[in-house]
């Protein structure tokens, strides 16, 4: 799947840190949050921190980073959102 199919799809993606992200992109941010908190596993925390930088809590952001076993990041968040994405569909194919 391209980023642009997964932008198109439905939303009903497996892992639910996809469907985070794909809630995220549409400025859902509250119910990108909910799913990304409810995936307890190192993508579920990927995306989690990704979201609490969005939100601007770099501090909450960092410790969500160290959950996933990932750098912390503080470049541009639609390249870290694409980086996301584009890792996740490739675990999935």
């Amino acid at each position: 799947m391209t980023l642009e199919e997964f932008v198109a799809g439905s939303g009903q993606f497996h892992p639910p840190a996809l469907r985070a992200l794909w809630l995220a992109n549409r400025g859902e941010w509250e119910q990108a949050h909910e799913v990304a908190q409810s995936d307890d596993n190192p993508e579920g925390a990927w995306v989690h921190a990704y979201l609490h930088r969005v939100e601007g809590d770099t501090a909450n952001a960092g410790y969500w980073y160290r959950r996933a076993h990932r750098p912390t990041q503080s470049g541009d968040l639609h390249t870290e959102w694409q980086s996301i994405v584009t890792e996740l569909l490739q675990r999935v194919v």
